[in-house]
């Protein structure tokens, strides 16, 4: 897993980039990269998605 305080694209290979939650595709230095947290089941959780296309479907 990428550190996630560390610098964008820093370290990221496709093994171990975020994917995209919408398309499937791993998301390696793309500036439209979206992230949504929340909390279930008292857990942080996360969703990436490579662009606000991809968010918009997820959330629609």
């Amino acid at each position: 897993m990428v550190d996630p305080t560390s610098d964008l694209g820093e370290d990221v290979t496709e093994e171990n980039a975020p994917t995209c939650e919408t398309c499937g595709e791993p998301i390696i230095n793309e500036p439209t990269h979206r992230v949504i947290t929340w909390i279930e089941d008292d857990e942080v959780r996360a969703a990436h998605f490579c662009d606000e296309d991809c968010r918009r479907s997820w959330t629609e």
